[in-house]
């Protein structure tokens, strides 16, 4: 080198792409708080602990680990502490949160339930839950006020009549929706429920699945009369033109902070090839799933990243060993189904679907319905994926009296459009997430509607969120409500809700799937929540081209104006 060169600087070397986690690729660390949770031990292995320790014991001997990550696989949260209101939600640590009581989640796998299953969920919530029980929107019964000394014999009464709570929630399996009227619709041409349970047999509480990367979501209905397009796996009937019935695939569903609507991987699955086309799926997930971050760890993120065609790819080749075959869209109903009113069966009888508000019940309401069903000579009743439920199985000369005993107990078969079409989450009442209230907000709210608008001639849909993360699929409502703290007329915060207008799923012909407007700024204060739903109702009514128009439609063509 010659005096008073300098050295030529080596090439930089290119910097190695963080792992995102992903078992697949050999990136197993760094782990996230879940992740260590789940390494350290199987979750589904709390159970014992719970009944051979934690209910002899009390709340105060639960492992922390346990308390706030594997009691999850076994339905199990804690409940939010009376009186801690919404502004301290992000703020306070979870044991602050936290009561000494348990939310209690109760699978009921494509909303199936007999009349004693029905009556011992509603003896259990009597005899430990305070009365209570919320129909979710995930085909679940939902218990809160639950101690820990009483889950043991709780399990017991419910595996006696074949329910469980086995990864109910966690990073796991969830509940599998389905048709609630699946194997006696007349529209059906193929019952999903054989698949449902083979699917609950064969993978429900295995160990080889119960550490996912975050939850995993699923629904199997030959009728499109459930979210399809919100879950992480969805098999939706089809006709193919060679092959006959069949279920059309859909992958890469979820809302939350980051909404995503499944899409579809064009492939044509006959019904006894689902439990193994699912398990495929679920195997992606626990071994390219993002783990690294939680924030990115569901299944949607890594379809977006990948695209179909390679999602397809990887599924047949490292998962199936064989081709799929390539498949038609499913064909969608005239009109939206939510079975609410009286249907014929294919065996002539009927189903006849009712309206609690908001999914609100009680187990006195669960009980009275068990005894009500069974009067009018039915043994069946089916929870839909709206909060609503259903009696089966109705001869012609019970229907009226059935509907008469059902309005009665506080169910309505001919609710009014807003009872009908209005959903909220579990909210701040018991959510440790939640900023505001919505179960109570719900019932106001339709109470307040049903007094203004009682000749209302459309449907729109209401969906009532405590918080971000959309339990109540907030994005895809007609008018979707995410709880926040807003600030009133006097300057002071107050609980409020941001506004999501004209979202909405593929759910009949010429249904466009979407997650409407969201107008900056746009946002309503608890308290004149009412009064801006019927002034945005009005504006509706007063200005859609036909009262074929819907309100979404309404919505994307209206000034801005007519929505605040």
């Amino acid at each position: 080198m010659a005096p008073g060169s300098t050295p030529a600087s080596s090439p930089a070397r290119p910097r190695k792409a963080r792992g995102e986690g992903q078992w697949a690729l050999g990136h197993r660390e760094p782990l996230n708080p879940n992740e260590r949770i789940k390494k350290d031990d199987n979750p589904l292995n709390v159970r014992a602990r719970i009944e051979n320790i934690y209910a002899h014991n009390g709340f105060a001997s639960i492992d922390p680990q346990d308390l706030r990550g594997r009691f999850r696989w076994w339905g199990l949260y804690t409940q939010r502490k009376a009186g801690i209101d919404g502004g301290r939600t992000a703020v306070l640590e979870p044991h602050e949160l936290e009561d000494e009581y348990f939310m209690l989640r109760v699978r009921v796998d494509g909303g199936a339930l007999n009349l004693a299953q029905l009556r011992v969920i509603a003896e259990i919530s009597r005899e430990f839950g305070r009365d209570s029980a919320d129909i979710t929107d995930r085909q679940n019964i939902q218990l809160h006020w639950i101690r820990v000394e009483d889950v043991p014999e709780i399990w017991r009464r419910l595996e006696a009549v074949g329910l469980e709570t086995t990864e109910a929630c966690g990073d796991c399996p969830r509940v599998v929706l389905g048709s609630p009227v699946a194997g006696v619709s007349a529209d059906e041409v193929l019952d999903g429920t054989p698949a449902i349970d083979e699917i609950l047999k064969r993978y429900i509480g295995d160990p080889r699945y119960s550490n996912l990367p975050r939850k995993f979501k699923s629904q199997i209905s030959w009728l499109a009369d459930g979210p399809y397009e919100t879950n992480d796996i969805s098999f939706v009937g089809v006709v193919h033109p060679q092959h006959g019935p069949g279920f059309d695939l859909w992958i890469g569903g979820g809302l939350s902070t980051n909404p995503r609507l499944a899409e579809r991987l064009g492939v044509w699955v006959p019904i006894e090839e689902i439990p193994d086309v699912w398990e495929g799926v679920i195997g992606i997930f626990r071994d390219y799933g993002y783990r690294r971050l939680r924030h990115r760890a569901r299944l949607k993120f890594l379809l977006a990243d990948w695209g179909v065609a390679k999602f397809r790819e990887i599924l047949e080749k490292e998962y199936l060993g064989r081709a799929l075959v390539d498949g038609p869209a499913p064909e969608l109903p005239a009109k939206p189904i939510d079975h609410i009113g009286v249907h014929k069966q294919i065996d002539g009888r009927n189903y006849v679907g009712a309206a609690p508000v908001v999914g609100r019940s009680s187990g006195t309401q669960l009980a009275q319905l068990a005894d009500v069903a069974e009067a009018h000579g039915s043994d069946r009743v089916r929870l839909t994926a709206y909060q609503k439920l259903l009696v089966l199985d109705v001869a012609d000369d019970q229907v009226e009296s059935l509907i008469t005993g059902m309005r009665g107990i506080g169910l309505e078969a001919r609710p009014s459009s807003w009872r009908r079409g209005t959903m909220a989450c579990t909210g701040i009442e018991y959510c440790k997430l939640a900023i505001v209230e919505t179960k109570a907000r719900g019932e106001e709210l339709v109470a307040r509607l049903e007094e203004r608008l009682k000749e209302f001639d459309a449907e729109i849909s209401i969906h009532i969120n405590g918080c971000p993360n959309a339990c109540a699929r907030t994005q895809v409502a007609d008018i979707g409500l995410k709880g926040q703290l807003v600030m009133n007329a006097h300057g002071e915060q107050v609980e409020g809700f941001q506004v999501h207008l004209g979202g909405g799923l593929g759910m009949a012909q010429g249904q466009t799937s979407g997650f409407g407007r969201k107008l900056r700024g746009l946002k309503t204060t608890a308290e004149e929540l009412p009064a801006y739903v019927e002034r945005v109702a009005r504006h509706y009514l007063a200005g859609r081209s036909s009262t074929d128009e819907t309100f979404a439609n309404w919505v994307l063509r209206a000034d801005e104006e007519l929505l605040k």
